[in-house]
């Protein structure tokens, strides 16, 4: 059973698509050609540069490279992958059909498979590391094969996808050169995910537990509230308590709920922050959920806009970017970062 890497868009914009159709496509724009047709890939390199005329010619075939095997290398039955960039989770799906193209489809939805996808996404973090420097491989579709990645997979599988243990990894992983194909030699990995990853890593190991909630609450410091935090056990429903202005005397009243597992948190548990905000008296809430929210949370609260928040993983890790330099000291001294400029890949 092949496993394939296949984003929902560059930016993740198509994952609700992905998930509520159980398909997968190919997003390229105005790529409007049955590709079941052609029996060469330079055929599918001329429409490509019929599209975009001033490509140049290594941009065509490393576009080519990843579009070629959804119609001709993917079989039924291969396991797809799909990280989400919204959510600290990876929905893994089986594909359970051949090519389909439809010309008459809103641009770029032209070619789909069909996806079997898992009932619950699995974690990040019960991916070792290895396995998800490849997931940040830096195309949109390609196959996972380095490190053992589809025995491995399976292996995950068959335990019910609980995390790896060391001894697991070292009995299945295999160097980095090992089992790589011919187009190996073009992927590169998204730099800036991978540094991501291993601040992920870093917080999850200084910040667990109730740690989370002291990091938030110097987050929410930095961005100048006054803070108070629940001692560590039975919060009585709050576990920060942020106000603005003069000693947080001021009209913002926040009340904040923090998650440190790696579970979605569903609709029920963040109306228990909603009543909290009666019992403290505050005018906003915000729910802080490291392992993400359920698919149906967000487009819920959407009605309580105004009164409530929900930081995801990702979220927590831009108000930590932006608000770094006025972090304290010794928060600095735990979770040191530094700021890197590199070319960005535009092709």
């Amino acid at each position: 059973m092949a496993v394939w890497l296949i984003r929902a868009g560059s930016q993740g914009q198509f994952e609700h698509k992905f998930l509520n159709e159980n398909r997968v496509y190919v997003t390229w724009d105005s790529l409007d050609s049955n590709l079941s047709t052609m029996e060469e890939r330079q055929e599918l390199i001329d429409a490509l540069a019929a599209n975009e005329p001033d490509a140049k010619p290594k941009k065509l075939m490393n576009q080519a490279s990843q579009i070629w095997p959804f119609a001709h290398a993917i079989n039924t039955g291969d396991r797809v992958i799909l990280p989400s960039k919204t959510q600290p989770v990876i929905y893994i799906g089986k594909i359970i059909s051949g090519y389909n193209f439809d010309q008459e489809a809103n641009n770029p939805f032209f070619h789909w498979r069909d996806v079997e996808w898992l009932p619950d996404p699995i974690p990040r973090s019960h991916f070792s590391q290895d396995l998800l420097y490849s997931f940040g491989a830096f195309m949109t579709i390609c196959r996972i094969q380095r490190n053992n990645a589809e025995e491995r997979i399976n292996a995950m599988e068959a335990n019910d996808w609980k995390a790896e243990t060391n001894k697991q990894i070292i009995k299945q992983s295999r160097s980095p050169s090992d089992n790589l194909d011919a187009n190996d030699d073009e992927i590169e990995s998204d730099l800036e995910e991978l540094g991501h990853s291993q601040i992920i890593k870093l917080i999850e190991a200084k910040f667990k537990g109730h740690n989370l909630t002291r990091l938030v609450s110097a987050i929410l410091t930095a961005q100048g509230y006054t803070c108070w935090q629940s001692p560590e056990g039975a919060d009585g429903g709050a576990d920060i308590l942020a106000g603005d202005g003069p000693m947080g005397f001021g009209s913002q009243r926040i009340c904040v709920e923090v998650k440190s597992g790696d579970g979605l948190v569903d609709r029920p548990t963040v109306d228990k922050l909603m009543g909290a905000m009666t019992k403290f008296n505050s005018t906003q809430g915000l729910f802080v959920a490291w392992g993400g929210f359920k698919g149906n949370v967000q487009k819920e609260l959407a009605s309580s806009f105004f009164r409530v928040r929900l930081w995801t993983q990702q979220d927590l890790l831009e108000q930590l970017f932006l608000h770094y330099d006025k972090l304290d000291e010794d928060i600095k001294a735990e979770l040191p970062l530094k700021r890197i400029w590199t070319v960005a890949t535009l092709d």
